[in-house]
């Protein structure tokens, strides 16, 4: 891979990585597809479209894998949890292009023409996959969700989106040690976490606290995702960026139900 065309495509890779953790639904079935994607650059530069922005290009190529329609995808299969084999035999039976639509739009700010030419498919039908796909949020499973936030105007957002998806606020926290105590008391079936709170702790400490304790799905929100998305370490799945869109929200907490019911279905 050329100087130029590493230095194109670098700055967008930790959000290609967001992006397909929240696809894939694990973090080790998602870099295992984003390296498979830098592979293929590197076996052969052409197969990045230069006349496209570098980020559709980048993203474009990762569909093209992660869809099988590149030799040597299947590869990336190997070695996934059975949690993460079996969430991929679901997508592939449940619309997954509606999800991808969402996804593109409203967790990643593709424009409905750059998704469409991310996935390969008419512009016209974008809107109607992600109208279908907030269809499949509105249909998941209700569950009381802890919020751990210090900033009051951004938890009444939180939620009013989690209430309006359906769901229960179970309680909303300031501080870790608030989380922790909340997390005991309501047994959440899902938490949104800042990841800097009012006291200076760290959401990422408090959702450690929480996990030791039981298993819940979780969902990292930081102004600076790229910080803890270099694939060198254990990284949220799940991971917002702010300021947020609602449809993100909402895109994120229907991705980590269906992927949390995977795992219900792989025990």
């Amino acid at each position: 891979m050329s100087d130029g065309l590493s230095q194109a495509l670098a700055p967008h890779l930790p959000f290609l990585r967001r992006y397909a953790r929240a696809l894939t639904g694990g973090q080790k079935s998602g870099d295992a597809y984003v390296r498979a994607c830098l592979q293929a650059i590197v076996n052969e530069p052409s197969v990045i479209d230069r006349d496209l922005h570098p980020k559709v290009a980048l993203y474009r190529l990762f569909h093209a894998i992660w869809s099988g329609t590149q030799v040597g995808a299947d590869e990336t299969i190997e070695g996934l949890s059975r949690q993460e084999s079996t969430a991929q035999q679901r997508l592939a039976a449940m619309t997954p292009e509606s999800r991808q639509a969402l996804l593109l739009t409203a967790m990643e700010g593709f424009s409905e023409a750059d998704a469409a030419l991310v996935m390969q498919v008419p512009e016209s039908s974008i809107q109607a996959l992600v109208t279908e796909a907030l269809s499949e949020v509105e249909r998941q499973t209700r569950t009381r969700v802890l919020i751990i936030e210090d900033e009051p105007m951004i938890s009444m957002d939180l939620a009013s989106i989690v209430q309006e998806l359906g769901h229960e606020v179970a309680a909303v926290a300031r501080t870790r040690m608030e989380a922790v105590r909340a997390a005991g008391q309501e047994q959440p079936g899902l938490v949104l976490a800042d990841i800097q709170l009012a006291d200076g702790s760290s959401g990422i400490d408090a959702v450690k606290d929480i996990l030791s304790g039981f298993s819940v799905p979780v969902i990292f929100i930081t102004a600076f995702p790229q910080r803890l998305l270099t694939g060198e370490r254990p990284e949220p799945t799940f991971l917002l960026t702010k300021p947020f869109d609602p449809r993100t929200v909402k895109a994120a907490i229907s991705q980590v139900l269906f992927f949390n019911s995977a795992a219900s279905l792989a025990a």
